[in-house]
């Protein structure tokens, strides 16, 4: 009878494919962001095939410490490491509100800890002089005039790949006698206010006139004979944007996001306030910032020697 007991508990710890399909869905419905969703999505699948490569395989801490070691061997780095591991935490908490693991496995399976990061990444800022050279691309014609509105919102604004594909026309208006981006749905569905500096401002314009752009999405598909064509454009087109017009400025390895990092420096450079710009990036960690910024400290220009308050 306790053989039969501990057999029925064994089969109810290792998990099925159909239920930890169902739990999967549940994760991914719980995350607003899209990027979030599919990170999540892209880690919880390769758990899976790895789960179920070994049958009677029981979901608690210590499979998910073989996994992370796993995970180590391949090698991944820590970072995707670590988003592995949460999305391994969240599918165990799904299971646990559906009765399919016990409280007790998903506090083991909490506790085991990500890889720490040694060491910090270099990132890839733009000077001013080569934001200048990627913005100087082809202006005259349609594709143009969008690549370059395009490319001015990233680095002038600041604004997520996903942000920019879902900007629409309503969203571009005045405030405090300043143009800005009312009402920016941003990661974690953070709602934000972006101002648009002028040259900006002219660059979408141009293209806002030439496209004929009344409502709706700000930016539309091309043709290869020139003629608009769709309701708007996928992330993959940002980056293809990106990557043609960083390879004819003689840039190397340009994303996206380095141009929303390069803003953020470039405001820095130019004496914005450290909290303005975690408000124009959307930012609920100032740390998160700083990262961006690649703020150090600069002992030989101390801030604090600006404070006169001496009587000698």
């Amino acid at each position: 009878m306790v053989k039969t007991t501990r057999r029925s508990n064994r089969r109810r710890h290792a998990l099925t494919l159909p239920e930890l399909e169902h739990s999967k869905v549940a994760v991914l419905n719980s995350l607003g962001s899209l990027q979030s969703r599919r990170s999540y999505k892209h880690a919880i699948d390769e758990f899976i095939c790895w789960y179920c490569s070994e049958p009677r395989l029981a979901l608690n801490r210590a499979v998910v410490l073989r996994y992370r070691l796993y995970l180590e061997n391949i090698p991944l780095a820590p970072s995707t490491i670590n988003v592995r591991l949460a999305a391994i935490r969240r599918i165990a908490y799904e299971a646990a509100d559906t009765g399919l693991l016990s409280p007790e496995l998903v506090a083991g399976i909490r506790r085991v800890k990500g890889i720490k990061r040694l060491g910090q990444p270099v990132g890839n800022w733009l000077t001013a002089q080569q934001g200048r050279q990627l913005l100087s691309s082809d202006g005259e014609t349609l594709r143009g005039k969008r690549d370059r509105a395009m490319l001015a919102l990233l680095l002038g604004c600041g604004l997520r790949r996903s942000e920019l594909v879902t900007l629409n026309s309503d969203q571009i208006q005045q405030r405090e006698d300043h143009w800005v981006i009312v009402d920016l749905v941003g990661k974690g569905r953070h709602i934000r206010t972006v101002p648009m500096p002028w040259w900006v401002k002219a660059d979408l314009d141009a293209w806002i006139s030439a496209a004929g752009i009344r409502e709706g999405k700000l930016f539309r598909s091309i043709r290869k004979d020139g003629a608009i064509w769709g309701l708007g454009v996928t992330q993959n087109v940002v980056w293809y944007v990106v990557k043609k017009c960083a390879q004819r400025a003689g840039i190397d390895r340009l994303a996206p996001h380095d141009l929303r990092r390069s803003c953020a420096r470039l405001c820095h450079n130019a004496g914005g306030e450290l909290e303005q710009i975690q408000f124009l990036l959307g930012h609920i960690s100032v740390q998160t910032t700083e990262r961006y910024v690649g703020c150090k400290q600069q002992l030989s220009k101390a801030v604090n020697d600006r404070i006169e308050l001496g009587s000698g």
